[in-house]
């Protein structure tokens, strides 16, 4: 186990045990120790917010946000919005458009080091009680499209669409910002202005295309480990026929029913830190299936690396500052070494 690094922040060096990490895991229980559940995900009609529902569906945001049991300690923050102003011809462009980038990647999966790994273990295991589970790899093909990189060039239509996609979700990040704002009490933009240090850098947006092939030893592999985002908002279209996502609600891990053209909302470390730990980052993980090639579009909303991120405050707000100040550069040098780590070794020195 690694020693625990420190991070920078204006007042000095200080350990991971007495800074963020701490902070926000805390309450938070490793995999090993919890149940199975199901049915545990909120399902909000965004365009309300619009109408004389306002109030009702902020208090709904609200309170999937903010759920709580006291006595496990655990909190939800995992929505799924529908009627969210994204056209429906535009999502099944993207499954479209995805699912055929896939097919033509296939073969480098099957190629792909978890594989080889898998395929290693069957063949020296077997169905031997003693195979070890392969803890540190995903059964996931998977790549990034960022404003800066190289996209796939097919199939041809590919580019086009997940460029008018993403430009819909940035939106929509931006929209649900701003109710989180007002919820909480901030001026209109403060987490936007946060992310960005007040305008003077531009937050990260990144998209990440994922599939989950079938597999053939849901015992030995994980589809995805469970872990924390690190960043901000994050936007997940979900596959709406092969479900596998989970949520860590009450102890338990909870099944998020796919939800046709819903778009999944799960809140980062830094809307925790923001929130003064009001909205809780999610423990979430996605698991192996052996029958049907889960798809999944997740987009992250994140501050600038040279953000400085530290709680936010409002005129009414006496609670006490549970975390520090620090440069989201200086947390992100951290998370990256220790994303799937169990929380209590985190906060060792």
């Amino acid at each position: 186990m690694e020693a625990c690094c420190s991070i920078k922040v204006p007042f000095g060096s200080i350990s991971l045990h007495r800074s963020i990490r701490e902070a926000i895991q805390k309450h938070k229980k490793p995999e090993h120790h919890l149940g199975i559940a199901r049915n545990g995900h909120s399902v909000i009609d965004f365009s309300k917010l619009e109408g004389k529902e306002r109030g009702e569906t902020l208090a709904r945001i609200a309170n999937g946000c903010e759920d709580w049991d006291s006595f496990r300690g655990i909190y939800l923050t995992c929505l799924q919005l529908v009627n969210h102003g994204i056209p429906v011809e535009l999502l099944e462009r993207v499954k479209k458009v995805c699912s055929e980038c896939y097919r033509l990647r296939a073969e480098d999966f099957k190629a792909s080091k978890t594989v080889q790994l898998l395929n290693k273990l069957v063949e020296e295991k077997g169905d031997a009680a003693d195979a070890k589970r392969l803890d540190n790899v995903d059964w996931e093909d998977v790549f990034l499209l960022q404003d800066d990189n190289e996209w796939p060039a097919n199939p041809p239509e590919f580019r086009e669409t997940m460029r008018e996609y993403r430009e819909e979700l940035r939106k929509l990040a931006e929209k649900v910002m701003e109710v989180m704002d007002e919820n909480l009490g901030f001026e209109k933009g403060s987490i936007k202005n946060a992310f960005s240090g007040n305008g003077e850098h531009q937050p990260f947006f990144g998209t990440k295309v994922s599939h989950y092939p079938p597999c053939p030893r849901l015992d030995l592999v994980n589809g995805l480990r469970a872990h924390t985002d690190a960043g901000g908002v994050i936007l997940l279209f979900q596959d709406d026929q092969v479900g596998g996502l989970q949520i860590l609600k009450d102890g338990q891990w909870i099944d998020v029913q796919p939800v046709a053209n819903a778009i999944v909302i799960n809140t980062g470390d830094q809307i925790e830190v923001l929130s003064n730990g009001r909205y809780k980052s999610v423990w979430h993980r996605v698991l192996t299936t052996s029958d049907g090639n889960r798809r999944s579009i997740a987009s992250f909303y994140n501050p600038s690396l040279k953000a400085t991120i530290a709680p936010g405050t409002n005129k009414d707000d006496s609670a006490t500052t549970l975390y520090p100040k620090y440069a989201f550069g200086d947390y992100m040098d951290v998370y990256v070494k220790q994303k799937f780590l169990a929380k209590e070794p985190r906060s060792r020195q």
